[in-house]
């Protein structure tokens, strides 16, 4: 099997698995921060499990692969709070929706970071997905459980795509260490970082709410996030925005069918519209109104 099928396989996995996330943050209870808190924690003990069978606490890395991989940490640890938060304050379904114009920013930092070429198609459907977001943001969607500011749950999704954007190129400047390392090295930062915020005091008293937790942290991150990494690490940032489109779909279903969340007929616009945006970039859709194409990169 080539390195690209074994790739396109494990980030397959990763995403339809990420997919499920937000129902266990609902489902514990507790606040964004203790939940990522819990998630790093958890996420920690696992993927040292991983590592010691892998042999690759014998890996040796660099000073400054140690600081990219913390920084990597921070901004991915950050974005996971955001993303807590905004579920809170607009949904799953609405949250993954805005936080799936994260291809569009990988597409920037491939530019800025890599030297990939950025056309005036991609432009133009950078513009449509960012019409998209507008039309998610001004409507008055009928939440099933979230309750906060939805004009802040919007705010906060697309802070987070950027943020997990930001750990993506991290990681991708980290190539050859070991995928379950570098997850290791940034939730055991992203621990350290929120542990003074977490309200690790007041433990949650329900079982339910720990089985969310040690979901979230062995489950959604240790294994996730080691098999995504994998995938990065082996695929161009165009076919890893391509398969993201498997996270939101199943973000979609599970918000449904688990939660009752349903879309309006304006969200499930804006929805659609950041979708079908988000693919023509990726998979390279040409506009019909475009012959020839300028197109700009950084050496």
């Amino acid at each position: 099997m080539s390195e690209r099928t074994t790739g396109i396989l494990e980030m397959t996995f990763a995403m339809t698995l990420v997919g499920t996330l937000g129902i266990f943050v609902v489902f514990s209870g507790e606040n964004p921060v203790t939940v990522a808190f819990w998630r790093c924690l958890f996420g920690a003990v696992g993927l040292a499990l991983i590592c010691s069978l892998k042999g690759a606490f014998a890996y040796k890395i660099s000073l400054k692969q140690f600081l990219l991989a913390v920084l990597g940490g921070i901004a991915l640890t950050t974005n996971w709070v955001m993303l807590f938060h905004a579920i809170g304050h607009a949904s799953i379904s609405l949250t993954t929706a805005i936080y799936n114009t994260q291809p569009f920013m990988l597409v920037c930092f491939g530019v800025l970071f890599f030297g990939e070429h950025l056309t005036l198609r991609k432009l133009c459907w950078l513009a449509l997905a960012f019409c998209g977001v507008v039309v998610i943001a001004r409507s008055k969607p009928e939440l099933a459980y979230a309750d906060g500011n939805f004009a802040v749950g919007v705010a906060l999704s697309i802070g987070a795509a950027f943020l997990w954007a930001v750990a993506v190129v991290v990681t991708k400047k980290l190539s050859g260490i070991p995928s379950h390392m570098i997850a290791l090295i940034q939730v055991s930062a992203g621990a350290i970082l929120l542990a003074p915020f977490a309200s690790v005091a007041d433990l949650p008293s329900q079982s339910s709410a720990w089985v969310s937790l040690l979901i979230l942290g062995f489950v959604h991150t240790a294994m996730m996030y080691t098999i995504l990494y994998s995938a990065v690490q082996k695929l161009p940032t165009d076919l890893q925005g391509a398969l993201t489109f498997l996270y939101p779909s199943v973000a979609y279903v599970t918000d449904y069918l688990v939660l009752g969340q349903k879309l309006g007929t304006v969200q499930i616009l804006g929805v659609a519209v950041i979708m079908l945006a988000a693919a023509g970039m990726t998979l390279g859709w040409r506009l019909p109104f475009f012959r020839k194409e300028k197109s700009w990169h950084q050496a």
